[in-house]
């Protein structure tokens, strides 16, 4: 299983707290090559997509929002 770097973004908790997202593609053999989408802090923590742009810490349970490109 290879995991590489597609995207980052920033994300902002409902107190304003900002976090650093890295997009990840990783592509399993075991399932005929298929490919999943999984993302981390910056740190390494992980990070659980719910919705759109709704993703939540899995760690702590934070819900987080994407912020809009600038």
């Amino acid at each position: 299983m290879a995991a590489v770097l597609v995207g980052q973004f920033h994300a902002r908790d409902a107190e304003g707290r900002i976090y650093p997202v890295h997009e990840f593609q990783e592509t399993t053999q075991e399932a005929g090559g298929s490919t999943t989408t999984t993302y981390r802090l910056a740190i390494g923590d992980r990070v659980k997509h719910v919705e759109d742009d709704r993703f939540v810490l899995v760690s702590s349970g934070v819900e987080i929002i994407r912020e809009p490109k600038q």
